[in-house]
């Protein structure tokens, strides 16, 4: 049941961080970069931080930053 949460969890992630990007990217690319997003954020804040998992909520904000953040990147990596 947790992978499933966590795809849910990064969809709506992905959606919400491709929205206040204004990316307008496919509904497949927003979940999985809500789910990475989330992965790379919960993994940086561990390490940075000591901050681990956490409720839905804390999940779902960790996974628009990591979200964004991917988004961010991933236009960087266009312009070149």
């Amino acid at each position: 049941m947790g992978f499933i949460l966590a795809i849910i969890i990064g969809g709506i992630a992905g959606y919400i961080a491709d929205r206040l990007m204004s990316a307008n990217n496919v509904w497949w690319l927003n979940i999985a970069l809500g789910v990475g997003g989330a992965a790379l954020a919960n993994f940086v804040l561990g390490i940075v931080f000591g901050l681990w998992g956490g409720n839905l909520l804390w999940q779902l904000l960790t996974g628009i930053a990591g979200a964004s953040a991917l988004i961010w990147g991933y236009r960087q990596y266009q312009r070149r």
